[in-house]
């Protein structure tokens, strides 16, 4: 199936720190392509795109309910998806290239510490205003590189997508066997397909060899 490229115009680099850029056009040159047209037996969930996630509102940059990502990184996911469908599971992708005005957005949502419409779903257990500190909000994310995905099996993981909290740890053991299992079982596949976890959170995952890793792209999402 032809992948579907992203983007028409060249991409105007603006250099901030050390040698991260960001990148606020996208060009074809830079090869991302759609999660459902290279992974199709994937179920999209695209969290950011509805009301429902932490901040309780259309994230910016969110233009449409679709995916994108680098094509090295859609290549080990097709492999990863097509392990899934041989031991019987099937993948949900939560989020996948994230633009940096989506993370503004986050920071903006953070620092207004009075707004908390889903505190009672995500960070219950949480003040707002320690989520900078603990490192749950940042200025950037690695989701903006582009090889990065939010994702997870279709079974029960003993917890839900963006919870500010311990039990988000792939670690975590105050779950059942079964729960912890599965989170065992997705973090085996995405590793041997060429994907490295993060302490934090059970669905994060990034491809090992990512393609742009100075480089923090701002296209937005469509």
């Amino acid at each position: 199936m032809k992948k579907k490229m992203f983007g028409i115009v060249g991409a105007l680099a603006l250099t901030l720190t050390g040698c991260v850029q960001v990148h606020v056009g996208v060009g074809t040159d830079h090869g991302f392509v759609s999660l459902a047209e290279a992974v199709p037996d994937a179920i999209l969930e695209i969290r950011y795109y509805s009301t429902y996630n932490f901040v309780g509102e259309r994230v910016d940059g969110y233009e449409r309910p679709c995916a994108l990502i680098t094509k090295e990184a859609a290549s080990a996911l097709k492999a990863a998806s097509d392990d899934c469908v041989k031991r019987g599971y099937r993948l949900k992708i939560y989020d996948a290239y994230r633009p940096q005005r989506a993370v503004a957005h986050f920071m903006r949502w953070a620092k207004d510490t009075k707004d908390t419409r889903m505190k009672y779903a995500f960070y219950p257990n949480l003040d707002k205003s320690v989520l900078f500190a603990q490192g749950y909000i940042a200025e950037r994310s690695g989701h903006s590189r582009g090889s990065t995905v939010d994702l997870t099996l279709l079974v029960d993981m003993g917890g839900t997508f963006d919870w500010f909290g311990r039990e988000s740890h792939p670690d975590y053991k105050d779950i059942t066997k079964e729960q912890f299992a599965n989170r065992m079982l997705l973090r085996e596949i995405m590793l041997a397909h060429g994907f490295k976890p993060i302490a934090e959170e059970w669905w994060h995952f990034t491809l090992a060899n990512e393609q742009y890793p100075d480089t923090y792209f701002d296209f937005p999402v469509r």
